[in-house]
């Protein structure tokens, strides 16, 4: 056990030192990870002060597009090309009616990094509009439709929008004029107002029989996309439409809505076959009741309908020490008519009631009242018992027709072309931020500008993290209840290290207790002398009541030795009296005792020790207790 326990100890030591050395190596990491992107320079600490710098100095390039493009725009330049709209929304008070939100150009507010800007949105309560003509038209035809951009709710998001709008392409298109209800053809992005967090795609549809356009929102995705909006982090919003009708909705580069535009739409993109006929009606004898009371129920006779529901309770007594002429309320004996109370416009003053104090100690005051009770009579109002309705003909329906609006779009990514692109926006927040727009046709194309934009900004965000420590404390804040398991989980293995490592006292003494101890000669033998002492005085005392009984024993050992000798083909020499059968018998017996013992000893030695124990019985007889002493002493010796 002992050597268990130094097992123990090297083990807790073993573990105590590897988790140093894993500590150490993630500090090392960290400091690797420093080395590769250092400070930010003097001039960006200097342009603003108060805004939360990344301890790291990354080096940033404008994005660059590697494919075929139809936009993209960094707002690291000259904001070529994008214009503010001029008109008012319709159907809005005029005080708030025009698109008068402003619009600037700047880095973020935290995670910044240096160089790169974007668009940002500055008033509240206010419509935004400003829009930007594509590079090239694009036509949905038998490429993908991709459409990505960042943004970033600065101060988070109370009520607010942050989707695009990709405009339909028409001649008479003039961004000057962009306001809600221009025709578009795609909008996406998220939307937030109260507790509802959305992500939008809207394709508006062309009814190939009528040519007028309707909405089809795509089903809600199932994740929970509360997180986006506020922690205040830059996110990658993705649009993949392909010409197979099917899209995929991403946000940083994870797919969190997918489905088909002919059947994960909100309505359908294709209208049922038929209809309900909207001039059918239901007959006037048409009977929809699955249940009747029985026309041949009869009211019991000893069904009393005017029985009481609750009675009083006779058998109930008033409690002892309930005080009748003491009222449930007093007035207030400290309460003072205030000094701007006037009676004749406020009425005469009286103070306000308290509980009596003279009820607390009592189980109750004023007049009693017996309890009330149910009233076992009581059956209420009688009604016949419901059964099957035998003219039930179920619920009525109109009859279906054949839809005359049917019509069927087999490929409803075949949409109308777009050729601009735009944000009309209404937020109860400022600072949202839109950075590095690109509509395009591959998904590589698409990825590598986000690696180039995104991916910078995501890489500073995680430099600036707080530590494990910092956010435990900050989710310990918002949910207090969090001590409680911290408190425990640091307890659990502090309990095990001590219960493991240090075992307790007791253990170690039990350990040293059993363990062997070494016996001289000398330490035996005088082990053996005081048995064999404490044998003769048990044997003096117990002599006076147990002669009888012991005798009987001596005759009975005599017995089974004189059988003995006769067994290993020895006779027992005659003897005249008792004393000297004792003495042959015992000296036989410790003859016998020698040869068992030590055969392998030879006849000598077996005649020599046979020799030594008569010689030792004689000595017994010659004493005053005889043969007993001599059985006693043997007995002790074989023992």
């Amino acid at each position: 056990v002992t050597r268990m326990h130094f097992q123990w100890d090297w083990l807790c030591l073993g573990v105590l030192i590897i988790s140093s050395v894993t500590a150490e190596t993630e500090n090392e990491d960290t400091s690797d990870a420093d080395v590769e992107v250092e400070d930010f320079d003097k001039q960006s600490q200097e342009a603003d002060a108060d805004r939360d710098k990344s301890p790291l100095e990354v080096v940033y390039q404008t994005p660059k597009p590697t494919g075929e493009v139809y936009f993209t725009e960094t707002f690291d330049g000259l904001m070529a090309g994008w214009v503010l709209s001029k008109t008012k929304k319709e159907d809005t008070d005029d005080n708030i009616a025009k698109y008068d939100g402003r619009w600037e150009v700047e880095e973020l507010k935290e995670n910044t990094v240096p160089g790169d800007r974007g668009l940002v949105l500055k008033s509240v309560a206010k419509h935004h509009a400003i829009s930007a003509m594509l590079t090239k038209e694009f036509i949905f035809d038998n490429k993908p439709l991709i459409v990505q951009y960042e943004v970033n709710f600065q101060e988070g998001i109370d009520c607010g929008g942050a989707y695009v709008k990709l405009l339909s392409s028409s001649d008479d298109l003039n961004l000057e004029y962009f306001f809600d209800k221009t025709p578009y053809t795609i909008m996406f992005g998220p939307d937030k107002c109260g507790e509802d967090y959305k992500l939008h795609f809207i394709m508006r549809h062309k009814n190939p029989r009528t040519g007028d356009y309707d909405e089809k929102h795509a089903k809600r995705p199932d994740v929970d996309l509360k997180k986006f909006y506020l922690d205040k982090k830059t996110h990658l919003y993705t649009l993949v439409l392909k010409p197979d009708d099917t899209f995929e909705m991403l946000i940083d580069q994870s797919v969190v809505g997918k489905g088909s535009l002919l059947e994960d739409m909100i309505p359908p993109v294709n209208p049922p076959r038929e209809i309900e006929d909207p001039s059918d009606k239901k007959p006037d004898d048409w009977d929809e009741r699955p249940k009747i009371p029985d026309p041949n129920a009869v009211k019991p006779d000893d069904w009393d309908e005017d029985e009481p529901s609750k009675i009083e309770d006779l058998d109930a007594v008033k409690p002892e020490g309930w005080l009748d002429d003491e009222p449930q309320y007093v007035p207030d004996p400290h309460a003072k008519k205030p000094k701007d109370w006037d009676e004749e416009m406020d009425g005469e003053w009286e103070a306000p009631q308290i509980p009596n104090p003279k009820c607390e100690a009592t189980p109750g005051c004023g007049h009693w009242v017996r309890p009330m009770k149910n009233n076992p009579k009581y059956k209420g109002k009688w009604k016949a018992p419901m059964i099957d309705n035998p003219n039930y003909q179920g619920i009525w329906s109109p009859r279906k027709i054949p839809n005359p609006d049917y019509f069927e779009d087999l490929h409803p990514f075949k949409m109308t072309p777009v050729s601009a692109i735009g944000l009309e926006l209404w937020s109860m927040t400022s600072d949202i931020y839109f950075d590095n727009f690109i509509i395009c046709s591959e998904k590589e194309v698409a990825d590598r500008w986000a690696a180039d934009g995104w991916g910078l900004k995501k890489l500073v965000a995680s430099a600036n993290e707080p530590g494990m420590f910092s956010q435990l404390l900050t989710a310990a804040e918002d949910h207090p209840w969090l001590w409680l398991l911290y408190i425990l989980t640091l307890a659990l293995p502090v309990g095990l290290g001590v219960l493991f490592c240090w075992p307790a006292k007791k253990i170690d003494e039990d350990t040293d207790f059993k363990k062997p101890q070494l016996i001289t000669r000398g330490e035996l033998k005088q082990e053996r002398d005081e048995l064999e002492d404490d044998e003769v005085e048990l044997e003096e005392k117990e002599n006076a009541d147990t002669a009888e009984d012991e005798r009987r024993e001596v005759e009975e050992t005599k017995r089974e030795l004189i059988k003995d000798t006769k067994k290993m083909g020895r006779e027992p020499p005659p003897s005249e009296d008792e004393g000297e059968a004792g003495e042959d018998i015992y000296g036989d017996e410790e003859e016998n005792e020698a040869a068992d013992g030590s055969q392998e000893e030879g006849d000598k030695s077996n005649k020599s020790a046979s020799e030594d124990e008569m010689r030792e019985a004689d000595e017994s007889a010659g004493s005053g207790d005889g043969p007993l002493k001599a059985v006693r002493k043997r007995r002790v010796r074989k023992d």
